[in-house]
């Protein structure tokens, strides 16, 4: 039977293309909301999307549902912990949008500085008011705030030096070739700013980050960017910042954001005029998404050719093995078995397990993670079998 994918958002019909030309059976329906995949990716093995959430409905009611793929970086439209419970991979295409958020991010900078979108408005509406208008400040030799340099800090902070910015960073190592300061304290790096952009995954230590204290830390006046996650700021504290501090704010993610594609949207940040919104677009740009959609394929390929997940985001990061046993064997039926029945006879469990052939295809070396250590006898065991050339046996 044909491997199927299906892919629940928008992705370039040249990369869906090239799926179906090494056989596999592909679902396009860039339209399926959250409630909608349950049913439509029930019998699917593979499953990819944008900004469409997959819960634990959709991940308990598949029945061949083997890995999801999101196309970007961020996976917390996935239920990661529902996916754990039935060993569904989950894997991600990081770094790949980076250039296009920080484009954004840096025009939301000048959008802000410019009053562009306030500018566009009232010629539209008939009104002339370049006296007003021409007070922006600019952004050269300005202080800029990166909160969270990873891929995307990075690629902001490169456009932003080269706009001559002052620019700082939290919780970053000095970047090879970058001028960027490394502070370990917001109430020291914020007093400092004249702009702040967020670029941090929406973890349990960030959400609400941006909270009322926070905001008592920036300067008067001072510009907000959020190209990262709404969660990362408490929406009421940033509110009574703008209208008691002045702050302005441009936003491509939102509190209570639709989930669909087009529509209609109510939100308190209407009424503000310091608030600029756009429509979480900070990844939809041609380059961007042809990237994510080519490492997106990379991905299916890989794992459907050896089993090997790129960017495998819910593997432990931190097992229970405690001791490592390696064994160098010939590469022969029933070698391995028989280690393993040893093992299995203590009732001791096999965390990780690797078994790699040597060039030629005589020997190999299997290296096992093991929960509890193994006997001595347990070792003679294993080496009075003749298939089995050596064993070792360490705590790790």
């Amino acid at each position: 039977m044909k491997v199927k994918v299906l892919i629940a958002d928008k992705f370039p019909e040249q990369y869906i293309q090239q799926l179906k030309d090494i056989d596999l059976d592909v679902i396009y329906s860039p339209k399926l909301g959250e409630n909608d995949l349950p049913e439509a990716a029930k019998d699917v093995d593979i499953v990819v999307v944008r900004s469409t959430i997959v819960n634990a409905a959709t991940i308990n009611a598949s029945k061949n549902l083997n890995l999801i793929i999101r196309a970007g970086a961020g996976v917390n439209n996935i239920d990661i912990p529902a996916a754990n419970q039935k060993g569904i991979y989950v894997a991600n295409c990081p770094g790949m949008n980076s250039v296009a958020v920080a484009e954004l991010a840096i025009g939301l900078m000048i959008s802000l500085d410019r009053r562009i979108p306030d500018n566009v408005i009232d010629f539209r509406n008939g009104k002339w008011n370049k006296g007003e208008y021409s007070k922006a400040e600019g952004l050269m030799g300005k202080t800029l705030g990166i909160i969270g340099v990873g891929n995307i800090g990075k690629e902001v902070a490169k456009r932003a030096l080269a706009l001559g910015m002052n620019v700082y960073g939290k919780d970053i190592s000095r970047i090879e070739g970058i001028a960027i300061k490394d502070f370990s304290e917001m109430n020291q790096l914020l007093p400092l700013c004249d702009v702040v952009t967020l670029h941090l995954p929406a973890t349990p230590q960030t959400k609400g980050l941006f909270n009322k204290e926070m905001f008592s830390y920036m300067k008067p006046n001072a510009l907000l960017i959020n190209t990262a996650r709404a969660d990362l700021i408490d929406q009421d504290a940033m509110i009574e910042a703008i209208k008691t501090k002045n702050i302005r704010v441009a936003l491509d993610v939102i509190k209570n954001e639709p989930e669909e594609k087009a529509g209609e949207i109510k939100s308190p940040l209407q009424e503000l005029k310091n608030v600029y919104v756009t429509h979480h677009i900070g990844a939809s740009t041609e380059q961007a998404q042809n990237a994510v959609a080519a490492e997106t394929v990379k991905i299916i390929k890989d794992f459907i050719s050896s089993g090997v997940i790129a960017h495998w985001v819910n593997r432990a990061k931190i097992s229970d093995a405690h001791y490592q046993l390696v064994v160098k064997h010939y590469d022969k039926p029933g070698v391995l078995a028989n280690i393993m029945s040893i093992i299995r006879d203590k009732n001791i469990n096999i965390e990780e397990i690797e078994n790699v052939i040597f060039d030629g295809g005589v020997v190999a070396c299997c290296t096992m993670k093991l929960k509890t250590s193994i006997t001595t006898e347990m070792i003679k065991q294993m080496q009075d079998n003749p298939n089995v050339l050596s064993v070792s046996h360490v705590a790790i």
